[in-house]
């Protein structure tokens, strides 16, 4: 049986004895899910308590759009977009983990500054030369994903001669990074869709157990992403549906945490596989 993991958040003890849920909760107004998008306070509150009702684990707050080609912003608007809902959330529920994802160094420290717990990294350090050593003297939880280029550029970068053994040297390398200066609360995150065809997507989904061997906490992100929409011929509005049959896929794969805009029906297929396993 394979041995269960588990962070450190602010002094408590995360374990991921059953998988957790992470709700995307983006501050952008460029998000390619339309849905997911929300900028007034009172809307961000809303949207945090439904998620919370849901049962949540941890909000992901960001401020940057990720999508293949998005505008690339200054510093200073990604870190004006996070500061305020970082806060008000921290205010307003005192419990709730967060998380700020982003690739810049600065604006991680302002987030945790205003109150985030976890810093959700799509670059894995790799597009600010600082993350991972201020990670470390942080002493904070970090996602580390795996993505080449930017989000303007991963599109040309879907080539691999083994994607699985890339992926599998990249995350150790990010370990040993991170155990040598004393950090161990690292989660990896493969990267599904980013530098990666919709083919080599679901290459990736059939080959996530292959990943457990790092012996890392597995967090997993395919909700309402283009390689379900365009595979089933519908919009992102559209890809519920999809995104609720690989997010289980995922779980009964290895994922520790999926990362969702629709948190509902993630924690109720997080229930159902759970009883299903009980019941082998």
């Amino acid at each position: 049986m394979e041995p269960v993991k588990s962070i450190n958040i602010a002094g408590q003890l995360t374990v991921f004895d059953i998988p957790k849920v992470m709700g995307v909760l983006n501050v952008t107004p460029d998000s390619f899910f339309e849905g997911s998008r929300v900028q007034e306070i009172d809307s961000i509150i809303q949207t945090a308590v439904k998620m919370i009702d849901e049962g949540v684990w941890c909000i992901d707050v960001g401020g940057y759009s990720s999508r293949p080609g998005a505008e690339d912003i200054s510093l200073d608007e990604e870190k004006s977009r996070v500061m305020e809902p970082i806060r008000q959330l921290r205010s307003s529920f005192p419990d709730l983990y967060i998380s700020v994802d982003t690739f810049r160094q600065e604006v991680a420290e302002a987030a945790l500054e205003a109150g985030a717990n976890i810093v959700n990294d799509i670059s894995g350090g790799s597009l600010d030369a600082r993350m991972i050593d201020f990670i470390c003297e942080a002493k904070v939880p970090y996602v580390a994903m795996h993505m080449k280029g930017s989000p303007q550029t991963m599109s040309r970068y879907a080539t691999y001669q083994d994607l699985l053994g890339d992926l599998l040297i990249y995350f150790s390398d990010i370990a040993e990074r991170c155990y040598a200066k004393g950090m161990s609360d690292l989660i990896m995150d493969p990267g599904v869709g980013f530098a990666k065809t919709v083919d080599q997507s679901y290459h990736l989904m059939s080959h996530l157990m292959d990943l457990k061997q790092l012996g890392l906490p597995l967090l997993v992100g395919v909700s309402r992403k283009s390689f379900i929409y365009k595979t089933l011929g519908v919009t992102a509005s559209e890809a519920l549906i999809g995104t609720i049959v690989l997010n289980s896929v995922a779980l009964l794969y290895g994922a520790d945490i999926v990362r969702v805009h629709d948190v509902l029906p993630a924690v109720q297929a997080i229930k159902l596989i759970q009883k299903t396993k009980q019941n082998n």
